[in-house]
């Protein structure tokens, strides 16, 4: 919840908004390996190619209108 400011409080001696990841701590980021464990249906392995300035995966027709989920593996 936000407080108003009253009147009689300058905006220059306002509280300043706070941006959580601007407060954490710098830690270095670190490529490391993880492991999921996932239950589905079916699994394809595929690369990503390059589209414009994204990346694109093509899947299956019919799997259009279902949940996929993404994993980067290299």
């Amino acid at each position: 919840m936000i407080t108003p400011i009253p009147d009689n409080v300058s905006k220059r001696h306002a509280p300043k908004k706070v941006n959580m990841r601007e407060s954490l701590p710098n830690r270095p980021l670190t490529k490391t390996k993880v492991k999921f464990e996932v239950y589905g249906e079916e699994m394809l392995e595929k690369s990503v190619k390059q589209s414009s300035n994204s990346g694109r995966v093509y899947l299956p027709p019919d799997w259009v209108g279902s949940r996929v989920k993404i994993i980067r593996i290299e």
